[in-house]
């Protein structure tokens, strides 16, 4: 039987409460009660210490405690398994956490790169990397590029009229389940850069909402010309209703003369929306206020 991470933390507990009293005294809760299960099974004796309702604690409880997971190679009391990756964790001892272990994509982010030849690899138009965050030299960018959806990750391209100001942009996927913790920490070690963040995403409430949560500063959409005659009453998501509210108050602070507003006026007052993947004509950056 481990030692559950509840009685750890516990036990951590009670060892700093030592550092000012001899001994702390415990009611048989639940971590309590897996502490004494704990002990009986590696033959530790509560003897005195233990009663129906409490446990008793000392520094040579703790000790023993120690001494049997030294012995079994498991991290001594006091040193925390929780945010450690499993490899940090195996320095640790042979007992891993997964329940508080950092997730192996925790600072992960899907980057897209210029052709990378690779001998054995066939040349794609461009090149897909699983890279850790904190690897990015974000001082080798002069923008950030945010692509929403997965299929238009892949396919996106950088070599836009739009985009042509900006030399080496970073393209990164938003994420999901899997890459979006990764891709928070770069969208906010990215906003202390001060450089430009595009959003490139659906032209929907939702779209534009995490386009502002992430701190995006433009929006790369076609031109309002071009939505007003493509975009669409079937792309606007009965579920985005709720949403739009926030996006009228944001509309009503805008100036009237601001390219925004055009766009913010075809989502909600003519209810029109329309998916990254059916986008045509050409591409602008649209400023986020």
């Amino acid at each position: 039987m481990n030692l559950p991470s509840r009685a750890r933390n516990g036990l951590n507990g009670v060892a700093r409460e030592l550092l000012r009293q001899p001994t702390v005294e415990k009611p048989r809760g639940q971590w309590v009660n897996d502490v004494v299960a704990w002990c009986h099974q590696h033959d530790i004796d509560l003897a005195t210490r233990i009663t129906s309702k409490t446990l008793r604690f000392d520094a040579a409880l703790l000790a023993q405690i120690n001494d049997v997971l030294d012995s079994a190679r498991i991290a001594p009391l006091g040193r925390s398994l929780s945010g450690l990756t499993s490899s940090a964790q195996a320095k640790e001892g042979v007992e891993e956490d997964k329940a508080t272990r950092e997730r192996p994509r925790a600072r992960r982010v899907l980057v897209s790169f210029p052709p990378q030849p690779i001998a054995g690899l066939a040349i794609e138009p461009r090149a897909i990397r699983d890279v850790d965050v904190l690897g990015l030299k974000l001082s080798a960018f002069s923008a950030l590029i945010q692509v929403e959806n997965l299929d238009s990750f892949y396919e996106f391209s950088p070599e836009l009229s739009a985009l042509s100001g900006y030399v080496n942009p970073l393209v990164v996927y938003r994420g999901d389940s899997h890459y979006g913790g990764g891709f928070a920490q770069l969208a906010e070690a990215w906003r202390k850069t001060h450089r430009p963040h595009i959003y490139a995403g659906d032209f929907d409430v939702k779209g534009v909402t995490l386009a502002l949560d992430s701190s995006a500063t433009h929006l790369l959409l076609p031109t309002i010309e071009w939505l007003t005659q493509n975009a669409t009453p079937l792309h606007v998501p009965a579920e985005q209703f709720a949403s739009q509210r926030r996006l009228h108050k944001y509309l009503a602070a805008l100036s009237s003369d601001q390219p925004l507003c055009g766009y913010l006026r075809l989502l909600l007052e003519k209810q029109r929306g329309l998916k990254q993947q059916w986008f045509g004509g050409e591409m602008v950056c649209v400023e986020l206020l």
